[in-house]
């Protein structure tokens, strides 16, 4: 496995540092966390000077070693991140371009890389989440619309959300993993209702949406009719393949962040500190390593999309972070309760990681059966 850069990728490497330098001093401030129209506008800025310099697709049409090369710069240079944007561009977008049709590509891909539009999740429901093919939204056709109703939870920027990727059953009497259907609707179409939910941290990036006999085209349905289950597959492949590299170099800035401060405090000199954070940083070295040997992988194979080892990653990960943000409270003692700070809000986002894009006990399994070929459960 080399881990090295091609010519190719270093020079990439090279013009991304050479440009972040002088994009980011030349930033507006962020707007506060609660300013959702102005946090979607201030990424879709960004996602806009991304585009004009060139970097638009990186996440979809670049090989997978560009592809990590654009997260660590980034993630290293403190430049935003994709926020509002993340279910266009790390979710549907990807999902669009390996299944959708020419005319789908061409209508949603261009404005998603533009920064023109947001896209939001439809997959969770109250009663499906972990087994989320227990959904019950339905979708029944009526000439060249689907009627959809039903509602679901836990929808990212859905209040800002242009689009929406929806999961619906379209044949109730299927088996659950089939009769699904994976649809594009619009967020302004009548009959969508959104409550923003408040989380644990205070913020209310999620909400929930109610869809009361909505009408979606028959055109926007990305793949065939009740096949929506193996799309949804691909869209899940992306969502626990590279999505957290990123994530995984801010952890790493972090733990020297951690040690500097504990170095300033006095926590330093607790050998048990000092032995958990070497213990952290061995971890996140390692995961590092496995996402570069993923994404070599892919490109020595050729795989258009992440494959099941991104469970392997998004697993370990998940616990990592919340190992991380727990070793962060320790370095603060005290000021750990002070949610101003930025350590103790991610400490209570970190909680959700071992949930969202699969619980890790679904990771268990996939890793189990398809990784490890150990027998099904029964």
């Amino acid at each position: 496995m080399d881990l090295t850069d091609t010519p190719e990728e270093a020079e990439f490497r090279a013009r991304l540092r050479e440009w972040l330098a002088r994009t980011l001093p030349a930033l507006p401030p962020k707007p506060s966390p609660d300013d959702w129209p102005g946090r979607r506008a201030y990424d879709l800025g960004w996602q806009r000077a991304l585009h004009d310099a060139g970097y638009a697709d990186v996440h979809w049409d670049t090989p997978p070693t560009v592809r990590l090369i654009f997260l660590e710069e980034t993630e290293k240079a403190g430049a935003p991140y994709v926020g509002a944007n993340f279910v266009g561009l790390l979710h549907a977008g990807p999902t669009i371009a390996a299944e959708g049709t020419a005319a789908q590509r061409a209508r949603w891909l261009p404005p998603i890389l533009r920064g023109e539009e947001v896209w939001c999740q439809g997959f969770s429901e109250p009663d499906a989440g972990s087994d989320l093919a227990a959904l019950r939204t339905r979708a029944w056709r009526d000439g060249d619309d689907y009627v959809v109703s039903g509602s679901k939870i836990w929808t990212s920027h859905a209040e800002v959300a242009d689009w929406c990727e929806l999961l619906v059953r379209t044949d109730p009497a299927a088996p659950k993993h089939r009769g699904l259907t994976w649809l594009a609707m619009r967020m302004d179409a009548p009959g969508v209702t959104v409550r923003p939910l408040r989380t644990l941290a205070g913020s209310a990036e999620f909400a929930q949406v109610f869809l009361d006999e909505v009408r979606v085209p028959v055109a926007h349905r990305v793949g065939a009719e009740h096949d929506g289950w193996r799309v949804t597959m691909v869209t899940l492949s992306f969502e626990r393949g590279t999505a957290f590299a990123g994530e995984v170099v801010a952890c790493r800035r972090v733990l020297g962040e951690l040690a500097r401060e504990a170095h300033r405090n006095g926590r330093w000199d607790d050998p048990a500190l000092r032995h958990r954070l070497g213990g952290l940083n061995a971890e996140f070295r390692a995961l590092w390593r496995l996402t570069q040997w993923q994404v070599s992988e892919a490109r020595a194979t050729g795989a258009g999309t992440p494959g099941v080892a991104g469970s392997v990653v998004k697993l370990r990960y998940s616990h990592a972070r919340q190992d991380l943000y727990d070793a962060a409270a320790d370095v603060l003692g005290p000021l750990s309760l002070d949610l101003d700070r930025p350590w103790t809000a991610d400490r209570l986002s970190s909680l959700s990681y071992t949930i969202a894009a699969g619980t890790s006990q679904i990771q268990r399994t996939l890793v189990a059966e398809r990784l490890l070929g150990l027998p099904k459960g029964r």
